[in-house]
């Protein structure tokens, strides 16, 4: 605790001994990171215009792109607030804990800048050495509305990007979507003039370097899509990218996917109305000179919100048996299977035999309009509950969004803490809530409602249909998040030609660079049945995997998810208990990250520990690869490895592995073949 506060105090006296207009040039300044190679460059020389500008080591990563907010409708910060003055500079290096993360603790070390208008409107820069953000702080006591906000990223030539656009809408409304892309890889030039892609949105610029756009922190507020963007001066697209938001609901109706959806069929011509003083999410460019990088960067951490649930001790991150990816296929036993209690405690045997601390019981156990009423009769909940505490096993519930909120998202909480407190005091550890596919700011600000509700009654939360932007922190209860093309795409995947239409195996080498780096992602990984392109098809009933057995097993230390499932059949991992005992062992939160090698699109490499065992994974695309794991990160002495590789058949049947144990030590550089589509793992102690 002493350590901490001496700290802290340091941190303050440096931020408070920096000159307050130091580095300032008119209505120019410029901020750099720690280690000076990060440099921004702030400008409100223009005509009502602030822009800022972003290079790394000497290249250019963000040429001027214009910031701008426009509150009540005609209050321009810029026209009416006069121009800025810097504030406030600081220097930070702190560390907070992170028990549920990827690493125990995470570093914040940045120089920061604060440039503060007349008229109650500042903006805060922060220069890291892996990018920089900025965001609005609003220090008017009065309500205010948010009639736009401008973000611009505009690039410096035509350079190759990876675009996640939105293309599944629910009941045709623009903004209305599951944050679920692939990526398409194509120039700024050539994306669709009026599409909107989510973010993070990944720009390759020249010398290697890799600049990723991202929104953080986002609370109250909507989220930020991109779109192609246009000069207003000349009239034609100039490499630039452009923030847009959804504007604030008025009016909404059930619709969308098999009506699970609050779909808004009105908007008002504003996107958020603010209550007073406070700041606004962070518009984010993370600058990576190593792609492999990317995979410990924890820009998504700092910039969001501090815990706020003062108690975690009863939060348990874990892994579980789910039912709907396998249709609740098991086979063997004297019961028919479905979505009943016998089908549900053999998944509780399933889990507690093999160390997993929840099952999840997906659509199907409540009425289609309420979770407290028309419940399923073929399910005896509290037999269930029972069953599983003898066994140590919890179990979480299915729900949509609408129905958690009785369809109505600016209402108070009553209805929702209602239900929870009802399943909690039963015995119930979670709910797996779905179906946002919205993040305007009614459905941001009910996200927080929930997580705040569920936090009260201990309850853990797996959100889908929205994207992680900083509320994990807030409220570490929420283990996950969808958002991501997982798994569950192969039930219905088609094929075109001599192969499936996408091409999964290289979306699982670009999501942990991507989609990952905003938060942990459920993905459900876990086939035990596999395919290689050729023999590859889908298929609801019985699903398979694009790509290796190893594959899919190095998924569980590749991705990150506090709460880890296992989509496949019990009975499938009961037949391949050797996959299936090695997979159980995997934590879901880890004590340290060392990001070993990797390329967005093609191959990662990452080893995870946790306390003194290491968990290291490769996976790579259609391509074969031979690599070279460095294994300097072990500590001193002998190590036992515990290795799952691709089969030598594995390219005709992509089940084939080869299980190996060897003794290794720090000084040792494992060469590893990794087959196509295929993947490596190892637990190291």
């Amino acid at each position: 605790m002493r350590t901490v506060k001496a700290l802290l105090m340091a941190v303050a006296i440096l931020a408070g001994s920096l000159p307050v207009e130091a580095l300032t040039l008119g209505n120019h300044w410029t901020l750099e990171s720690p280690d000076k190679k990060t440099k921004v460059e702030v400008d409100t020389r223009g005509t009502y215009r602030m822009s800022w500008s972003i290079s790394r080591g000497g290249t250019q990563v963000l040429m001027p792109s214009a910031i701008n907010i426009l509150l009540d409708g005609t209050d321009n910060v810029f026209t009416k607030g006069g121009w800025g003055k810097v504030a406030k500079r600081e220097q930070v290096s702190t560390q907070f804990s992170t028990p549920f993360y990827k690493k125990a603790v995470v570093k914040d070390e940045y120089n920061g800048m604060t440039v503060s208008f007349k008229n109650g409107i500042a903006v805060e820069f922060r220069a890291y050495n892996d990018g920089a953000a900025y965001r609005f702080i609003i220090n008017r006591p009065k309500a205010t509305v948010v009639t736009s906000e401008t973000a611009e990223f505009c690039f410096a030539g035509d350079y190759t990007a990876f675009v996640p656009y939105v293309n599944d809408n629910r009941g045709g409304e623009r903004y209305c979507y599951s944050f679920e892309s692939y990526y398409d890889e194509q120039r700024l030039s050539q994306m669709f003039a009026d599409s909107l892609a989510i973010t993070p949105l990944a720009v390759r610029l020249p010398g290697g370097l890799l600049a990723i756009v991202m929104d953080c922190g986002v609370e109250d507020y909507p989220g930020m899509f991109l779109k192609r963007g246009a000069s207003k001066e000349e009239g034609v697209a100039r490499n630039i990218l452009q923030a847009e938001f959804a504007n604030y609901p008025l009016e909404q109706q059930v619709g969308g996917f098999d009506r699970l959806n609050l779909v808004p069929t009105k908007r008002a011509d504003y996107i958020a109305r603010l209550d007073g003083k406070r700041t606004l999410p962070w518009r984010a460019v993370v600058v990576s000179e190593r792609d492999a990088d990317i995979l410990d960067c924890d820009m998504a951490q700092r910039l969001a919100p501090p815990c706020r649930v003062k108690d975690t001790s009863w939060i348990r991150p874990g892994k579980v048996a789910w039912d709907w990816w396998n249709n609740t296929n098991v086979s063997g036993v004297d019961f028919k299977s479905g979505m009943n209690t016998d089908t549900y405690l053999y998944y509780i045997d399933f889990a507690a035999k093999n160390r997993l601390e929840y099952i999840i019981i997906d659509e199907g156990w409540s009425g289609k309009e309420s979770l407290m009423e028309q419940l399923n009769p073929e399910i005896d909940l509290k037999r269930l509950i029972a069953y599983g505490k003898e066994k140590g096993v919890g179990i979480i519930l299915w729900s949509s969004w609408r129905n958690l909120i009785g369809n109505n998202p600016t209402g108070d909480i009553a209805l929702t803490d209602a239900v929870m407190k009802h399943y909690a005091e039963m015995g119930i550890k979670g709910f797996k809530v779905d179906f946002f596919d919205r993040d305007d700011q009614q459905a941001i600000a009910s996200a927080y409602r929930i997580a705040d509700a569920a936090a009260r009654h201990h309850l853990a939360l797996d959100l889908h249909g929205l994207k992680p932007t900083g509320i994990q922190r807030a409220y570490p209860n929420i283990f996950n998040f969808e958002g991501v093309k997982g798994l569950e795409n192969s039930k219905w995947e088609p094929r075109v030609g001599d192969g499936p239409l996408h091409n999964q195996p290289r979306y699982d080498v670009t999501a942990p660079y991507l989609r990952m780096l905003a938060g942990p992602m459920d993905y459900t990984p876990g086939a035990m049945t596999n395919a290689m392109r050729n023999n590859f098809f889908g298929n609801n009933d019985n699903p398979m995997s694009q790509g290796t057995r190893v594959h899919q097993m190095a998924m569980y230390t590749t991705f990150e998810a506090p709460l880890q499932m296992l989509a496949d059949s019990p009975t499938k991992y009961m037949q391949n208990q050797e996959c299936t005992d090695f997979i159980a062992q995997i934590p879901t939160t880890f004590d340290e990250t060392v990001a070993l090698d990797g390329r967005l699109g093609e191959y990662t490499v990452v080893a995870r520990r946790k306390g003194t065992t290491w968990f290291v994974a490769a996976m790579t695309d259609w391509t074969a690869r031979e690599l070279t794991i460095d294994l300097s990160f072990l500590g001193s002495g002998q190590h036992e490895a515990d290795i799952f590789a691709d089969g030598v058949n594995a390219q005709k049947e992509a089940s084939d592995y080869k299980h190996t144990r060897r003794s290794v030590t720090a000084g040792d550089k494992l060469k590893v073949h990794l087959g196509s589509g295929g993947g490596w793992t190892a637990i190291i102690r």
